[in-house]
């Protein structure tokens, strides 16, 4: 479980250990290139969880009826495509960072990729007794490499029918904590079938739903023993919140179902690096930086979804893909009565 976050956690918070120790370079060059570098660094990665966290909200357009319910298990799982793992990265737009090797500018990893060959920037800085100094600094890699194309997310989710053709929906993860890592995760949603407003309905082999759907990530990861950074009180703090819209149809038959829709998720992840950091700036000097910055990235997609539900008494098993920004699978485990 420990691991399952920590991973979860360095996609959306987005600092691996190398990008922490870097951060004190950075921050030597100034707050502002090293917010603009880290904004550009994790946002692939948290745009790519929120799509994750959004998918099989739903196996069927047909709503429960009154008191019936569903209890699931659901595993889902984001593709990261080759264009999430890079980003553009022009030192016109740095005060004080410049390539090593190269034009102005360069591809570089996000949190995402990996740099090969390695990427040496030069930050410079000003030393109240020396001057104007550089400083040279590899650029951090990220998680990906050519086996980690995906981002997970996993969640208990249950639902429960209500009248009128209403279904509510919750789902979360239980929240996890140690020493290092704060985790949790939620959210609600509301179905509503609509097939029976239609005087022929009883005649259509499919079913017509609307849904909507709330999500939300709080994190915290303490970063005081890992940064490589003298300071106090460090950590990262995460919260996400997300929105999805979808209109739905699917089958109505006793067994096996296919179902598909049209949606729109919208959402915004916060990262904020919190705490006091000493940064040297050469031998004699240092300076103390609180709460350095704040970064966030935003999304706002439309996804095609398609998938397809087994039906065996009490036991469920489906399966669905969505086409999006971030292509997502998802399967799901469900028991469930009517």
């Amino acid at each position: 479980m420990k691991n399952i976050a920590l991973f979860l956690f360095v996609c959306m918070l987005a600092l691996s250990g190398k990008a922490q120790n870097d951060i004190d370079v950075l921050l030597t060059g100034g707050v502002d290139d090293a917010k603009r570098f880290t904004n550009d660094y994790l946002a692939p990665g948290t745009n790519g969880l929120m799509h994750s966290m959004n998918a099989n909200w739903f196996n069927s357009a047909k709503s429960k009826p009154l008191g019936g319910f569903e209890i699931s298990v659901i595993a889902n799982a984001s593709i990261v495509k080759d264009e999430h793992k890079m980003f553009n990265l022009n030192t016109a737009d740095y005060a004080n960072v410049q390539f090593v090797e190269g034009a102005s500018m360069q591809m570089v990893s996000s949190v995402l990729g990996e740099n090969d060959p390695a990427v040496f920037v030069e930050v410079e800085y000003n030393d109240p007794i020396f001057g104007n100094q550089t400083t040279r600094i590899e650029l951090p890699q990220g998680i990906g490499s050519g086996t980690a194309n995906l981002l997970p997310t996993a969640f208990l989710q249950g639902a429960l029918g209500l009248s009128n053709g209403l279904e509510l929906k919750a789902r979360f993860v239980p929240k996890f904590e140690n020493e290092d890592v704060s985790i949790s995760m939620y959210g609600a949603g509301l179905q509503l079938e609509f097939t029976d407003w239609f005087p022929t309905s009883k005649m259509w082999p499919i079913a017509l739903s609307g849904l909507v759907a709330y999500t939300h990530l709080d994190g915290s990861y303490n970063l005081t023993e890992s940064s490589g950074i003298e300071g106090e009180n460090q950590q990262l703090e995460n919260n996400t919140n997300t929105w999805l819209f979808q209109a739905l149809a699917s089958t109505r038959w006793p067994v096996i179902n296919f179902y598909g829709g049209l949606g729109y998720i919208k959402g915004t992840s916060e990262s904020d690096l919190l705490g006091e950091y000493r940064v040297t700036n050469g031998i004699l000097f240092s300076e103390t930086i609180s709460d350095p910055f704040s970064v966030s990235s935003d999304v706002s997609a439309v996804r095609a979804t398609l998938g397809t539900k087994l039906k065996l008494g009490f036991f469920r098993l489906n399966a669905e893909y969505h086409l999006s920004e971030f292509d997502t699978f998802s399967l799901g485990i469900n028991f469930g009565f009517r």
